[in-house]
């Protein structure tokens, strides 16, 4: 991430300030993504398919910048907030307000900047209110993996996106006006409590510590909707040369989720991922069904790499991507 540190009258116009910048950093990445057929249960692929379940083989791409600006009072007391610019061609979800949304496959062009997360931080307690990041979503072991180029659907996230979540293209948790976290942090010790009033009126809360090379996390939360996560609980760690996370999820009445998922490097710049997950439903949809997927990460030095992967989906049919990113 870059910095650029501009003037304190530039930024505030009042005195008393100690400290104040903003930061831009980001990423961009582009390949090809695959999706097979839709499989036995005839539900075809969000990402190119027309929809019949016909495979298909398309360009992927993404570029979000993101832009943190902060400054510090007299007293140590930092004030900040977070936005992002995020431009995609071909979003797994169509958010309300993301973009035009293709009828033919569900997918949608975001641009422009997403809502706000400001927050107050000191020392290890911060409190931070709008586009929130939700104690579920920050909980660990419910992204164990970055799978591939894209995220191939991301279903090795036990929770389901069930919960409040910091919305990169859209609104968030901000659009319902009183959405607040409270985050804290004492040496190998963490409590994240979040809590929403919209549509649906979420409070959650983890509780995660580290002891000896391992994570081990509890969450809940309470929510007038019934398809809602109600609880998880994860732990991860290392066994030699691989790490490894086991997360579940009680996603009320859409039923349980787990997932087994690890990371192992096989060279001085290469390491593969893998995970299987088991679910009752996915996304609300019923499944009998495992996914499984694995991928690589190849550094060529500098924030580039070469990344790709393959899943077989809940759904049955299977997505494969390759490309290149960058961070800057």
């Amino acid at each position: 991430m870059k910095k650029v540190l501009f003037a304190t009258t530039a930024l505030v116009a009042t005195a008393g300030v100690a400290a104040a910048d903003v930061t831009f950093g980001g990423y961009g990445r582009f390949g090809i993504i695959y999706s097979s057929a839709a499989g036995p249960d005839g539900i075809a692929s969000t990402f190119g398919d027309d929809g019949t379940g016909d495979s298909s083989v398309d360009v992927t791409s993404r570029f979000r910048l993101q832009i943190d600006a902060t400054a510090e009072s007299d007293g140590g007391i930092v004030f900040g907030a977070r936005v992002r610019i995020e431009q995609d061609n071909d979003e797994i979800f169509a958010a309300p307000g993301a973009g035009p949304i293709n009828p033919a496959d569900g997918s949608y062009n975001s641009t422009g900047i997403n809502a706000p997360r400001f927050f107050v931080r000191s020392g290890g307690l911060e409190v931070g209110v709008g586009n929130i990041y939700g104690a579920l979503e920050f909980m660990p072991g419910m992204y164990p993996v970055d799978m591939g180029l894209t995220g191939l659907q991301y279903e090795y996230t036990p929770y389901q996106f069930k919960g409040d979540f910091y919305d990169s293209d859209g609104a968030g948790a901000a659009a319902t006006n009183n959405a607040v976290e409270v985050l804290y942090s004492t040496g190998d010790l963490s409590l994240h409590v979040s809590a929403s009033d919209g549509a649906r009126e979420r409070l959650a809360a983890h509780i995660a510590y580290t002891w000896n090379g391992w994570t081990f996390a509890l969450g809940g939360q309470d929510s007038n909707s019934p398809t809602d996560t109600e609880l998880a609980a994860s732990v991860g760690g290392s066994f030699g040369p691989v790490d490894v996370s086991l997360a579940w999820a009680d996603n009320g009445v859409d039923g349980d989720q787990i997932t087994l998922a690890g990371r192992v490097d096989v060279g001085a710049a290469t390491d593969v991922e893998f995970y299987v997950s088991d679910a009752d439903t996915i996304f609300g949809t019923p499944t009998n069904n495992n996914s499984y997927g694995v991928d690589f990460n190849h550094d060529l030095g500098g924030g580039t790499s070469i990344r790709g992967g393959v899943a077989k989906l809940f759904a049955g049919h299977t997505v494969a991507d390759l490309g290149v990113r960058f961070n800057f």
